[in-house]
């Protein structure tokens, strides 16, 4: 496992992404000021994003399905827990964009190669009154098991 979203896994047969990029921001507030630099003061922490992206190749990865779950926790607008496999916690995140190209298709439309990009930003930790229903996607993964 790579990583996990909610009851979402990234891994191998999912969506492994290839590239994880954090940027975090901090706020200041700016007053100018005559004759001199203008003064700053700090607000407080700002946006915290984290990109996931790589190539699917669905003969060996997940694919298209796996992008439309991640979509469809995307469209309940809730807020899910990320911990990464080494069991580090990041605490709670939103999904805020999806993004997926297909390429090297076959004859019927389906796509050998999906590259992807999806953007999660992270929330108050404390507002739990946020979270996705993780019962929804681990009876989904259980039944995807045994198919």
């Amino acid at each position: 496992m790579l990583m996990a979203l909610g009851m979402f896994i990234f891994e191998t047969s999912t969506v492994p992404y290839q590239e994880l990029q954090r940027r975090t921001e901090w706020r200041h507030a700016s007053q100018s000021r005559v004759g001199d630099r203008p003064a700053y003061q700090f607000l407080g922490p700002g946006t915290d994003t984290i990109t996931l992206s790589g190539t699917l190749l669905p003969e060996f990865t997940g694919g298209r399905v796996d992008l439309d779950e991640i979509r469809d926790m995307a469209d309940q607008g809730r807020a899910w827990p990320l911990v990464e496999g080494t069991g580090r916690q990041y605490g709670l995140w939103v999904i805020t964009n999806v993004d997926e190209t297909s390429s090297t298709l076959y004859r019927d439309g389906a796509a050998a190669k999906i590259e992807f990009s999806l953007q999660l930003e992270h929330v108050d930790d404390e507002r739990t009154d946020m979270i996705g229903d993780l019962t929804l996607y681990a009876g989904a993964r259980l039944v995807g098991a045994f198919v």
